[in-house]
């Protein structure tokens, strides 16, 4: 496939996962003072209960244009697949870098929330989401959500003194990751996303020392399930990022599944109108059930 024709279906994709109405949850709950510290919830269609969780965390390179909406569709299509999902907003970057593009990330806000989120999710369940089982969690992010869904998952793994160790394993069911970006010195050679990895860091002055408490590669082996879900076409987080956390995972001495799906790209993992989409489900269910 030459270049031209690649570009070209990215960005019908794009467009398609895009194109869908956002879809209001049944409830939203906060997990802080900040206007983006919140939770959408939504109940499991068809009744039922307590049934898996699944947290949903958004992509968009960690910029602020990028919210949970975009996402909302996804979080509904899984709702309507049985689940309780639980979608979490975060801070992103504010402000802008040169050409009016804003920045990737707030460092440490971005990190804050995210522990902060997955902390109070199982007593938010109990409140808000009754349906909800909070011993049941399966983690998915799809891109930057990805990488913070494996981040989440790896937090007893932290340096020590990183102010998002915990002591232990999250009690999770597994994690699924949706074109992740896995691993920050593949990503950050590569480009991805306009170098929104070493943004997120804070720059060319605190990547490498920033590295070891936020590189979901360098926080290896988890003890959890994982699995990624990756699409061979896709242009904004090439697979040779996925592929080098799954290598790292083996040193280390973990199995991660990856799921790699032919003539699919970035968007179709979170579209309800693809295909690929009802594959991620089922990654899920995997997990989840």
């Amino acid at each position: 496939m030459t270049d031209d024709v690649a570009a070209a279906r990215a960005a019908a994709e794009e467009e398609s996962a895009l194109s869908h109405q956002p879809v209001a949850p049944d409830a939203t709950a906060a997990y802080g003072d900040d206007p983006d510290q919140v939770i959408d919830l939504y109940a499991p269609r068809g009744g039922g209960g307590p049934v898996p969780v699944v947290v949903v965390l958004h992509g968009g390179a960690w910029r602020a244009p990028y919210d949970r909406r975009h996402i909302s569709p996804f979080a509904a299509f899984l709702a309507a697949r049985g689940f309780a999902v639980a979608s979490v907003e975060y801070r992103r970057g504010a402000g802008e870098r040169g050409g009016g593009d804003p920045v990737a990330g707030r460092w440490p806000d971005t990190f804050d929330d995210v522990a902060a989120a997955v902390d109070a999710l199982p007593g938010l369940i109990r409140e808000h989401l009754p349906a909800g089982d909070p011993r049941r969690i399966v983690l998915t992010g799809h891109s930057a959500g990805g990488h913070l869904a494996l981040w989440a998952a790896a937090r007893h793994l932290l340096p020590s003194g990183s102010p998002w160790r915990t002591d232990a394993p999250a009690p999770l069911r597994g994690v699924v990751a949706l074109a992740p970006i896995a691993d920050f010195e593949v990503a950050d050679k590569l480009g991805v996303c306009g170098g929104a990895a070493r943004e997120l860091l804070g720059g060319d002055d605190h990547f490498a020392e920033r590295r070891p408490h936020a590189d979901p590669a360098l926080l290896l082996p988890t003890g959890i399930a994982t699995t990624l879900v990756q699409g061979r076409g896709d242009v904004d987080v090439p697979f040779a990022v996925a592929e080098s956390y799954a290598d790292a995972a083996a040193k280390a001495g973990e199995v991660v599944g990856v799921t790699l799906l032919e003539d699919v790209g970035h968007f179709p993992l979170i579209d309800p109108a693809a295909d690929a989409c009802a594959v991620v489900a089922e990654e899920i269910a995997q997990l989840a059930w």
